[in-house]
């Protein structure tokens, strides 16, 4: 399965936010980007292409997709009745690994899509291993019987506490595994920092 094996940390700094949780601590440290480039300076002010093409970077890497992934997930968009932008980001959360990381059965998307791929969950009572499958209402996701004896998810509290706000599209019964989805994500519910209009306008060129 393809997929991008940089690191998480240096693509963090390179897009100057934090992709995964153990990023943070990193930015606060080292939040120029990697590279000598960096150590000369750089122009105080971006290009609106540059800006356009650090956004769709930004996001493409945060939900862990690779180029031509998301270009096709562009296309549909554009096709979709509603704003482009916001369409985007609710078909990238309705991702099953997003939708398994929101949940809080993974500390990160990265964690989530290992899950995934590694076929401990059940999709409406089949069992599945792939990431990308787009969940709808009605679906409920659970984690398989033998993957619940593991020490993962014996120790689900530790590894991955419950988030701190409920995610209103989905009902989550952490001590069954389950998840039920009752919605579709709002745009609210999608990532604060982030500006779908400029990714918009760099596959618009």
């Amino acid at each position: 399965m393809a997929r991008d094996t940089q690191s998480i940390v240096k693509m963090s700094r390179r897009e100057g936010y934090a992709l995964h949780p153990k990023a943070h601590k990193a930015l606060v440290k080292r939040s120029t980007p990697p590279g000598q480039q960096s150590q000369r300076g750089m122009r105080s002010k971006p290009s609106q292409y540059a800006l356009q093409l650090r956004e769709k970077q930004k996001v493409k890497r945060l939900y862990g997709l690779l180029e031509k992934q998301f270009r096709n997930l562009m296309k549909e968009a554009s096709r979709t009745k509603g704003e482009a932008g916001q369409v985007l980001l609710q078909l990238l959360e309705r991702r099953l690994d997003n939708t398994v990381y929101r949940a809080g059965f993974a500390p990160s998307r990265r964690a989530a899509r290992q899950l995934v791929s590694h076929g401990h969950f059940m999709l409406n009572g089949t069992r599945v291993d792939i990431p990308s499958i787009r969940i709808k209402i009605g679906d409920e996701i659970v984690a398989r019987e033998h993957s619940k004896g593991t020490e993962y998810f014996k120790k689900l509290d530790d590894v991955s506490p419950a988030p701190t706000e409920a995610t209103a599209w989905l009902k989550v019964n952490r001590k069954k595994f389950e998840i039920q989805v009752t919605g579709l994500p709002s745009r609210e519910e999608a990532e604060p920092d982030i500006n779908e209009q400029l990714i918009v306008e760099y596959y618009s060129r």
